[in-house]
């Protein structure tokens, strides 16, 4: 393995926020959570950790009153669940239906939304990021505007590439309007392959995309696919289909490469954004944050395997070749 560069979030709007301190309260606070990924994932394990940093022990000073959710029509009521169970405030995680669901759920109660697949401020959830006007707080990646970085490391790598088949969901389809759109400036032709039904058929879409005379996979962010991410890494890697992905956790699961923001570190930082309300904070007062820094991740042994021999400028672009 080789790591050209640590890869760190910092936004240009950041808090400066200590490495530890004391969490500086009596208060038991109960945290409501709906998420796509189970609470023993890494992205929670490294939330509830940067807690225990921040002076805050699960079951004693913190409780996490968690709901997995099974498909993005659950977010609804389990957010209003949350509220019935008078939690202190909400964790809005991944997809744009979760903070909408959040925000139906209450409009007092703080939110600290930590949007990995849409754009809050596009779509009008918050109007100002260094100070926010409403309850809601947190973190977000800027998906839409790295669809045409993506695509065009993807053009570097596969220099002859005819087409570009795009795996999204309803939770992702700004992203896949944003890489067409990206496309159409770079002249890439997508297909593009929805997955509608959950729980998915990842085999059924990965054969659709396997199909087209072994053009690239890009698969945009979901909370579901980063949950099923073994399972859709692999499927790519068994039918031999060179596939992109956002974060590097499909990487590490048999993805052949991926170009996005440490997402173990979006959690931490949300860790932090508890931290402060529980302490007092308002949302309003807390600047929203946006990573900008990125990681580009290359598996060489999955290049190896499905026949890929990837360009030098792709290898020396790379923060971290997974050997």
């Amino acid at each position: 393995m080789r790591r050209r560069a640590f890869i760190t979030l910092l936004g240009a709007t950041a808090v400066a926020w200590p490495k530890q301190a004391p969490a500086q309260t009596s208060r038991f606070l109960r945290i409501g959570v709906m998420s796509a990924n189970p609470p023993t994932s890494p992205i929670w394990v490294e939330f509830v950790q940067r807690m225990g940093e921040l002076g805050h022990k699960q079951g004693q000073d913190f409780a996490m009153e968690f709901l997995q959710a099974a498909g993005p029509d659950t977010y609804f009521e389990g957010m209003k669940e949350l509220v019935r169970r008078k939690v202190d405030m909400l964790i809005a995680t991944g997809n744009e239906i979760a903070l909408r669901s959040a925000l139906a759920a209450t409009n007092t109660l703080p939110i600290v939304m930590i949007a990995i697949d849409y754009d809050p401020l596009v779509l009008g959830y918050v109007s100002n990021l260094a100070r926010p006007t409403t309850n809601v707080t947190g973190l977000y990646v800027q998906q839409g505007e790295l669809s045409m970085k993506r695509l065009q490391v993807l053009r570097e790598a596969f220099p002859k590439m005819k087409v570009a088949n795009v795996l999204w969901d309803r939770t992702a389809v700004d992203q896949w309007h944003a890489t067409q759109r990206a496309a159409a400036v770079l002249g890439i032709e997508l297909t593009g392959v929805e997955l509608n039904e959950y729980p998915y058929d990842y085999e059924h879409a990965i054969s659709r995309a396997a199909s087209y005379d072994r053009d690239p996979l890009f698969v945009v962010m979901s909370g579901f696919f980063f949950r099923d991410r073994n399972r859709l890494a692999g499927l790519a890697l068994q039918r031999g289909v060179a596939s992109f992905f956002g974060t590097r956790e499909f990487v590490d699961a048999g993805g052949l490469m991926s170009y996005g923001a440490n997402t173990n570190d979006l959690f931490r930082r949300a860790a932090e954004y508890v931290h402060q309300i529980g302490r007092g904070a308002k949302p309003a007062d807390l600047p929203i944050e946006q990573p900008s820094k990125f990681e580009f991740v290359v598996n060489l042994k999955t290049a190896r395997a499905i026949g890929v021999e990837l360009p030098s400028s792709i290898l020396q672009l790379a923060d971290e070749l997974v050997e």
